[in-house]
């Protein structure tokens, strides 16, 4: 079932990265980075259809990197470009075209930075989605995992390099103008990959924002027993002492997913109303449950 899930929530992403990229960026020729910019590309230059480049590169990504990075990598990888070019296809045939055949721009003539913002708001909570999913797009993740797995250089340096290039690419090509719309296209470009990776972190973050709880009851065992059996959470009990009463008491500490608050308060207020309770939010939560440390020891460079 979480396997179903993720396919169902990683086809959800891809809608609306197909939907925000098709509507609203290409009608105002604006590249972005990664494969679906070099196809971006190719086609405002050439008008060969997007989707089959945006295809034919994830192929022979996927090929070249399937002994590198093996099959568990790419099954949802390969799932995830082979519908995005299905999708980007068949919203580019429901857009509606002007005389000259080029799309209609939705948001009217000099709206481009505009239709950028709400193009790209779109295209990066859709890859948020994607990779909360455990799903991935493709293209330059692929030669970014693929350079991680044998060089100490983090996936978002080589990314931020090969989109950097391939939005850079806009000035050598004749096609799109002066090099004063050249030099637009590549400034219009670099804002997409602010605006994308803004959204991405944001949803990344959010989803695994966690918090901690120091909780303070005399019914502590009761609480204690009802995180840990009816949340399948686990408990730390501190030894505490009052300073002005002078007591010993027990101290709840727990570290949950943001999301869990309101269960862990409602549950708590239900057995102990008059309960002491400090919530606080917390940079990383690393170990089981929660995010893997990735940092490398000595021993595995």
């Amino acid at each position: 079932m979480k396997e179903v899930q993720d396919y169902v929530f990683i086809t959800m992403g891809l809608i609306l990265y197909a939907f925000g990229f098709t509507v609203f960026l290409m009608p105002y020729e604006i590249v972005t980075g990664g494969v679906a910019g070099i196809s971006a590309i190719v086609f405002y230059a050439t008008t060969f259809p997007l989707e089959y480049t945006y295809f034919g590169i994830n192929v022979v990504l996927g090929i070249v990197a399937l002994h590198i990075l093996g099959w568990k990598f790419l099954s949802k990888t390969i799932y995830a470009f082979t519908m995005l070019s299905i999708l980007l296809g068949l919203f580019q045939q429901l857009m509606p075209v002007d005389e000259s055949g080029h799309f209609i721009k939705i948001l009217g003539e000099g709206q481009n930075f505009m239709s950028l913002i709400i193009g790209c708001t779109m295209t990066g909570s859709s890859l948020g989605i994607v990779f909360l999913n455990n799903g991935s797009t493709g293209g330059t993740d692929i030669i970014a995992a693929s350079v991680n797995k044998y060089h100490d250089v983090s996936l978002g340096t080589v990314l931020t390099m090969l989109d950097l290039v391939i939005i850079g690419s806009c000035l050598l090509i004749p096609q799109f103008g002066d090099m004063l719309q050249r030099a637009h296209m590549v400034v219009f470009g670099l804002c997409t990959m602010v605006i994308e990776n803004f959204m991405l972190d944001f949803l990344m973050n959010r989803q695994r924002q966690s918090v901690q709880f120091m909780i303070f009851s005399s019914k502590w065992q009761e609480i204690a027993n009802a995180i840990g059996m009816k949340l399948n959470h686990g408990v730390t009990i501190l030894d505490g002492h009052g300073w002005y009463t002078g007591q010993e008491r027990k101290v709840l500490c727990i570290l949950a997913k943001k999301s869990e608050s309101t269960v862990i308060f409602r549950l708590i207020k239900s057995i102990d109303p008059q309960a002491f309770v400090s919530q606080s939010a917390v940079i990383g939560v690393f170990g089981e449950g929660f995010d893997q440390i990735k940092v490398k020891t000595k021993s595995e460079k």
